[in-house]
């Protein structure tokens, strides 16, 4: 079997999403998930997340890797720390993690996630 690179030039049609209506605070942010690659028993996956503007609360399982390619956004975590990115900026949000997700500005961003197993 040959192995075949992914790459993100050509993205399939999107899965359209929204935060569940209990998790959101503000806004009607409606979002669009193009999953580009799933491994290893559906446990790691890659792929293009866009958002219109809004806030939600955030409660991780996984890991997740982003990198923003256009808009704005502000994570918020229970302790009261608070970041803000916008084009260029990468970051991980660790699985445990709590607290809210607010896109300042409509954005779009690249993940890769992993889904930990059973410890």
């Amino acid at each position: 079997m040959t192995m075949r690179l992914v790459t993100f030039d050509e993205l399939p049609p999107p899965e359209q999403a929204a935060p569940a209506a209990d998790r959101r605070l503000a806004g009607d942010p409606r979002q669009q998930v193009w999953n580009l690659y799933g491994a290893a028993g559906d446990r790691f996956f890659a792929g293009r997340w866009a958002s219109t503007t809004g806030s939600w609360r955030v409660r991780y399982t996984e890991h997740e890797f982003c990198h923003v390619l256009s808009g704005r956004m502000r994570i918020a975590s229970q302790d009261g720390s608070a970041w803000t990115f916008g084009p260029g900026d990468s970051f991980v949000v660790p699985a445990g993690f709590e607290g809210t997700w607010e896109v300042l500005e409509a954005a779009v961003k690249l993940y890769a996630i992993f889904e930990p197993g059973p410890a």
